[in-house]
């Protein structure tokens, strides 16, 4: 049994493995965390998946315990502003459609075409995001009972797989603040904290890493040694040679430049959502966390420069963005063949990332950890859960490269040679067929993307529907059935959208109300 683990890298990968591992494992597991304090994190991620409520309740963290500290926010949706077309957007929301007559409300809203909005038409959330509501009320209870539980208590402790409805939320946050509370955290649990530049990783004849050895702190020894290097692999990839396989031929965005740009949100109100912007050569991001945008642009350098993107960056933001120091960042898009190697995990960026259109970053941290956890090592199978642990993890994202591919080949944006090309540049396996199958019939589970990759059907309804350069056709078999239980739910959904909306505090409202009962209590 693996008593001792060597995590090399911190940031937000390496101490949300820490404290994980820490919050399963407890004092029957030595966990040492060795970080540089010379390498600067890359902090792309700042927005999530709802899932990652399942992190924060298996450590025992509130939502009070831990949004104020690392200024986050809430996230209903993804707004997609130019993808269809010049001034249009549309919401990719956490809210799946509803059923009536045995048939998905988005294929009866495809059927009657009420308006030109599915998202508006089909969900709540659509009419929170455009009046910019806090999910929550300011007595803690959420949204209202056609999201199922909605009550103020405490998650019980659980994982993603447990995810069996639609959680109407995610966070956005400031993920440095998010690695100092996991520091705290771990470190206040026995999580061993070395702040030290790794010199050499020495590896046995069985090719099992045996230490890493620091400059000032000597040799760290260890059963398992999880890489959350970042890009550079440092472990798995220069040391192991595990290769990687690049998604570039299907995804060319390589590079991004970020800005921080500081904002007083109570001024212009805050909108639960992140936002992405379709640009000239890739698309910009806009997460509005308290104080501050984190805000960059994601684009294909065989279409861009850097100086071009930066400029285009600056000229987005206008005056709010002068004299900011802007970061410039080089994407590994792809994933290493295995991420499980021997005694080695890779865990994060050095496992494998795609860029962050859908927010998958910290989703494939967490997905890491919690299969880590289901398959530690110790046992005589070793080698059978290594298998099956890098199976899951590349269909993972090999999933959400599907998924993302499908935002390019689906918008109907064909202005200039990229948003062209992306119509025509290589699919993943599959892709194409699937494709074709969606245009007769919106995807279902049985056409999407088979293994779990964090997406559901839903997903990909709403960004075919919402962008628009799909030729989808209604089905046939609903021009022969009753639609008036189809056409009271769309009205039923207009009037909890409005009840919604007038009844729930602005985003800001209820932030700001967290920060005072937060000081208040301090």
């Amino acid at each position: 049994m693996a008593k001792s683990v060597v995590i090399v890298g911190g940031g937000t990968a390496g101490w949300m493995t820490a404290s994980y591992l820490k919050a399963s494992f407890g004092d029957r597991l030595a966990v040492t965390l060795v970080e540089s304090k010379n390498v600067p994190t890359i902090g792309v991620g700042e927005a999530s998946f709802s899932t990652i409520r399942h992190f924060f309740a298996y450590l025992g963290l509130e939502e009070r315990d831990w949004m104020p500290e690392c200024h986050a926010t809430y996230k209903l949706a993804i707004r997609y502003d130019d993808w269809r077309a010049e001034g249009h957007h549309f919401y990719h929301p956490f809210e799946r459609p509803r059923v009536v007559e045995g048939v998905s409300l988005a294929d009866w809203w495809l059927h009657k075409k009420p308006s030109a909005d599915y998202d508006r038409d089909c969900t709540v959330i659509a009419a929170l995001c455009d009046a910019k509501r806090s999910p929550r009320g300011l007595d803690g209870r959420w949204l209202g009972p056609e999201f199922g539980e909605h009550d103020s208590g405490p998650m019980t402790r659980s994982t993603m797989a447990e995810q069996t409805t639609q959680f109407p939320y995610a966070y956005q946050f400031d993920a440095t603040l998010l690695a100092k509370l996991l520091t705290r955290y771990g470190t206040d649990r026995g999580v061993r904290h070395v702040l030290d530049d790794v010199v050499a990783t020495e590896v046995d004849e069985s090719g099992s890493i045996t230490h890493v050895r620091t400059k000032e702190s000597g040799d760290l020894e260890g059963d398992l040694f999880i890489d959350c290097t970042g890009f550079r692999g440092m472990l798995l990839n220069k040391k192991l040679g595990v290769p990687f396989v690049s998604y570039q031929d299907t995804l060319p965005n390589d590079s991004a430049v970020a800005l921080r740009v500081p904002m007083e949100m109570a001024d212009q109100g805050m909108g639960p959502y992140t936002r992405s912007t379709a640009k000239e050569a890739g698309w910009i991001w806009t997460i509005p966390l308290i104080g501050r945008i984190g805000t960059g642009y994601v684009y294909a350098s065989d279409y861009c420069t850097p100086d071009e993107a930066e400029r285009t960056l600056r000229e987005f933001w206008g005056p709010a963005a002068d004299d900011l120091e802007a970061n410039h960042i080089r994407m590994r898009i792809g994933r290493s063949e295995n991420s499980w190697v021997n005694n080695c995990v890779a865990i994060g960026l050095s496992s494998g990332f795609v860029e962050p259109l859908e927010s998958t970053g910290i989703f494939f941290i967490q997905n890491g950890i919690e299969q880590l956890v289901k398959h530690f090592p110790g046992g005589r199978d070793d080698d059978q859960l290594r298998k099956s642990y890098n199976r899951q993890v590349a269909h993972v994202m090999d999933g959400v490269r599907e998924f993302l591919v499908l935002h390019y080949v689906a918008a109907k944006r064909n202005d200039n040679d990229y948003w062209r090309d992306a119509k025509t540049r290589a699919k993943p396996d599959g892709l194409a067929g699937r494709l074709e199958q969606w245009k007769a019939k919106l995807p279902d589970e049985n056409t999407v993307y088979p293994y779990y990759h964090g997406f559901e059907p839903y997903s990909y309804t709403a960004m075919i529907l919402g962008l628009g350069g799909l030729d989808v056709q209604s089905l046939p078999g609903l021009a022969m059935m009753d639609d008036v239980a189809a056409t009271k739910e769309l009205r039923l959904i207009r009037d909890q959208a409005k009840t919604q909306v007038e009844q729930l505090p602005s985003h800001w409202d209820y932030l700001e109300h967290v920060l005072n009962s937060k000081a208040a209590r301090s």
